[in-house]
Parts: structure tokens; sequence; C-alpha cells
């Protein structure tokens, strides 16, 4: 883990301070990401404190919503009824991820031969539709509130449901954050500050349940679409996530590292392709080498078993590589046709 923290100055130590402060507001309104391959490494992976950890958070959540949606049930708070979405939202996002823990460990099989990853996938599928559902029903009765507006009872129970949420994103947050800085994990800190500042959305129940008090009726509906918008800000990221796992997406950095590794590996030319892509939350490598065209099979075995083994290294997350060399007489996958016509010419004629 590398330390990104800078000395800027004295002259900057108002503006930092204000930077931060921005920084804090903007975290707490824009979602982090929830894509579970963000969220492994290998400490949390290889931990059993690390798993107990992410199911106990989950329990955690969940009861958290609980409690509130019975507060919901009495009292008829939209901006509650949103809260409780958004934690059960966000608890959710924590499926996936134990999906890939759960099923990533079975062996590959012969019908599925790249193992269970892809299972992670779909279970990013079920999540977006819960997610959804859950923001447009938030919305819906935020509006039909406003438009219909009606009295919200029981508002001492409504400002505690709102400390409830908030404390209860604020236990879950320690223990994560205590059990990742014990085990090594920065995802699990990561997550941990995550729910710290998802915390802060249910202390936005107290200012809707003061201003029922003051007899202000659009307070609760305007904060119930408020958070309405934050689980929408949650579908968006979890969405775009989901939808580039589907599409093979990874970061172009990681394809510029591997190529970076590759022309390091001593007796390599050249790099003629590098695929990557994601099978649950580990990547899987194809690429193609350049290497001399004089060299025997197993000089250029030796070449590819070399330059496998050193992008496992250099590339996080990294487990298995496919490594194809080619000589520098035929470089590119497109010489293959044409030599394997050749060769089947050559050994018919013959």
């Amino acid at each position: 883990m590398h330390d990104h923290e800078h000395d800027h100055g004295h002259g900057h130590h108002h503006g930092g301070r204000l930077a931060a402060r921005w920084h804090r507001l903007r975290h707490a309104a824009v979602p982090h990401t929830h894509d579970s391959r963000a969220k492994v490494d290998p400490a949390l992976e290889s931990s059993r404190d690390g798993l107990r950890a992410l199911w106990i958070s989950l329990v955690g959540l969940g009861i958290t919503a609980l409690a509130q949606a019975v507060i919901v049930a009495l009292s008829g708070s939209v901006a509650l009824l949103g809260d409780t979405l958004h934690n059960v939202a966000d608890a959710l996002t924590a499926v996936p991820l134990g999906v890939a823990f759960l099923l990533g460990r079975r062996a590959a099989s012969r019908a599925y031969t790249y193992g269970y990853g892809r299972a992670e996938d779909l279970a990013g599928i079920v999540i977006v539709v819960i997610v959804a559902a859950s923001a447009v029903a938030a919305a819906w009765t935020a509006v039909d509130r406003l438009l219909r507006p009606a009295e919200v009872t029981h508002l001492p129970w409504v400002a505690a449901a709102g400390l409830v949420g908030f404390v209860g994103n604020e236990l879950v947050a320690r223990y994560r954050i205590r059990v990742g800085r014990r085990i090594g994990s920065a995802a699990l800190v990561a997550d941990g500050l995550h729910a710290r500042t998802d915390g802060y959305t249910s202390l936005a129940v107290l200012a809707a349940a003061g201003g029922a008090a003051l007899g202000w009726r659009w307070a609760d509906p305007v904060v119930g679409l408020v958070i309405a918008v934050a689980i929408t800000f949650v579908l968006r990221d979890a969405a775009r996530e989901v939808y580039r796992r589907l599409m093979d997406a990874v970061d172009p950095d990681l394809v510029d590292q591997a190529e970076t590794t590759l022309r390091g590996v001593d007796g390599v030319q050249d790099v003629a392709a590098v695929r990557l892509r994601w099978i649950g939350h580990r990547l899987h490598a194809e690429a193609e080498l350049v290497v001399a065209a004089d060299l025997s099979l197993v000089a250029a075995h030796e070449i590819a078993a070399d330059a496998e083994h050193q992008l496992t290294h250099a590339v996080p997350r990294l487990t298995s590589a496919t490594v194809h060399t080619d000589p520098d007489s035929h470089p590119g996958g497109h010489h293959h046709t044409d030599l394997s016509h050749r060769r089947r010419q050559a050994t018919s004629d013959g």
C-alpha cells in the first residue's frame, strides 16, 4: 500500500482545509464504487476475519434497515423510507462479493472450464434491478406526497430512526476499519470509510423530522427526494460497473502495465497483442510475443514461461496468462491462417 499524502506547505493551509471539506461533502453526495473487484484484495480474500467482517456488516446494515422500516410503517415518513431503501441498497451491493467468495472457490469443471467467477456478474445484474426498483419506489412516494401532502406522525420516533441509521452505519464503519487495519486489507478499510459517509444520509432524516415539527409539510417529501437521488447515484455506479464487466472492460493502465512488463522480458522483441478480462474478481490475460525466428522450441518456451511468470507478478489480481510466441519472420496472428493452409498443402502434396 502506497502513501499518497503530500506536504503542500503553510501557504496552502486554509485552502487545504476548504478543499478537504469540499472533498468530504462531494464524497458524501457522490457515492463510491460498488465494483466488488475493487473491494477484494489478497489480505481480505485469504482471511476468515475479513470474510466474517463482510457478513457481520451486511447483517448490521440489515438490522438497521429493518428497525427503520418499522418506524416508516408507523409514521408514514417518506424521507425515512428513502433512507431505509438506501441502506438496503447499500447492503445488497455486498452480495456479489459474497457470491464471488463462495462460488469462486469451486474448482473448474469440464463444462465450466474458467470456473464460476461469472456468477458474480449475474448477481450484480440482480442487485442493479433491485436498487433500481428501490430508487423508483422512493422517488414515486416522495413525489406523491408532494402532490398530496399528509401529516407525518410519531416525529420523535422518525428522528430516532434517523439516528439509528447514522449509528448503524458508523458502527459498521468502525468495525470494518478496525478489522481491515488488523488484517492489512486496504479494501475493507476503504469500505468502512464509505459506510461512514453513508451514515450522513441518515442524518438528513432529522432535518425532515424537524421541518415536519415546524409545520413544513414539504420538508419530509423533499428530503425523501434528495435521498432518492442518492440511491440513483448508487444505481448509476453499480449499473456502470456491471455493464463494464459484462463487456470485458479493464483499466487501460493495466494493459499498459502488462505491455511494459512483457517488453522488459529478455528475448522479447515486440508485443503483438495483449488482452485482459475479468472473470469474477480475478484477471486473466492472453499475450502474443515476437521472438527471434532462429530460436529452438525449448528457448521460445522458456521466454513464454518467463513472460507469464513476470506478468502474474506485475499485474494486480492476475491469476493466469496464456502466452503465444511468434517468430519475427511471421509476427502477428494474421499469419496463422496462411501458415496453416501452406502446411496442410505441403502435407497433402507429400
